[in-house]
């Protein structure tokens, strides 16, 4: 494949995540972008639980995992340091574990909770451990130079509103639609510079 046709599957994973959150969350009149997690779309207990876990988690993982290899290939190269494209590779895997595993939020001991949790934290601990190992290899690339500075830019900004809980506990759910959207657009953001960059095959 070459680099476009990774940077279009890292561009689908963005758009068909907030598409497929709006359509299901919408088909829910109780749900509350307040206080509702995400993850409650596609709960034991959430109607058509597994269209938001197969597409919201599991497909989007997949997308992720597989735009990290070419976004890798382009940015870093052969010799380079492997824990960028470990980092993103285990966040898509993880987002795709999540998605096989529904959270039960009566039971947050039960099986299936705990390992939905584990998919969660997962993937963006690896999303933050390419986030910041890939402006290294970003410096040393003249097209990916100014690049450097906004990805690190999304990836504290995922940080930040990650304590908005604790700031805002009558409303926890709102900061981590926050850390969701600046997670997508670091994603939507290399994707589409990676789309630009001059046609070349990946290996």
């Amino acid at each position: 494949m070459t680099s476009r046709h990774y940077a279009l599957i890292g561009m689908v994973a963005p758009i068909l995540f907030w598409s497929t959150y709006f359509i299901m969350a919408g088909l829910r009149p109780e749900y509350s972008f307040y206080t509702k997690a995400i993850s409650e779309l596609g709960s034991v207990d959430a109607p058509n639980k597994w269209v938001w876990n197969s597409l919201g988690y599991g497909f989007i993982g997949l997308c992720i995992l597989v735009y990290a290899y070419g976004l890798f290939r382009s940015v870093a190269g052969k010799s380079a340091s492997k824990l960028p494209l470990i980092g993103l590779f285990l966040s898509g895997f993880f987002m795709s574990l999540a998605g096989i595993f529904p959270g039960d939020f009566d039971n947050k001991q039960s099986t299936t909770m705990l390992l939905h949790t584990l998919g969660s934290f997962g993937s963006y601990l690896f999303f933050l451990l390419a986030a910041f190992t890939y402006p290294k290899h970003m410096n040393a690339n003249t097209y990916w130079q100014q690049a450097s500075s906004p990805t690190l830019l999304f990836t504290w900004l995922t940080i930040l509103f990650g304590a908005w809980p604790f700031l805002f506990p009558s409303m926890p759910a709102v900061g981590q639609r926050f850390v969701f959207l600046f997670y997508f657009v670091w994603i939507f953001y290399t994707a589409q510079k990676l789309y630009r960059q001059p046609l070349k095959p990946i290996e």
